[in-house]
């Protein structure tokens, strides 16, 4: 049985689609295309447990988003993912309070795996 919310922020509609193959079977998923969305979204969803957030985005990007999103919400577990692979980057979400970091491509198993540990 679905039972808890996860939301899915990414600007490209396949990685959105491919994270919904992979969770829709154990999770409800609400999409949002950029950051702001995501923001509204978790507004009016308070009980979402998880968000997968994509850094590289129009208009307000992921890491933007991610210092708002903890400014509001510091019980959501958040699990940035994105294409730049770099130490930087990574350290920079952590320390902004990304609470995972996975990397693209990334394999479906890394995803579930993520997902069951952080909720």
């Amino acid at each position: 049985m679905k039972s808890d919310k996860i939301l899915i922020c990414d600007d490209e509609k396949g990685v959105r689609e491919s994270l919904r193959l992979i969770l829709s079977d154990k999770y409800n998923l609400l999409f949002a295309e950029n950051g702001k969305s995501a923001i509204e979204i978790l507004q009016d969803n308070p009980d979402i447990k998880a968000l997968l957030l994509d850094i590289k985005m129009p208009g307000i990007n992921g890491m933007e988003a991610l210092k708002q999103i903890r400014l509001q919400n510091n019980d959501i577990v958040i699990i940035v993912i994105t294409g730049y692979q770099s130490v930087e980057t990574a350290s920079r979400s952590i320390n902004t309070g990304a609470t995972y970091y996975i990397t693209k491509p990334f394999e479906s198993k890394t995803i579930i795996d993520t997902v069951k540990k952080a909720i």
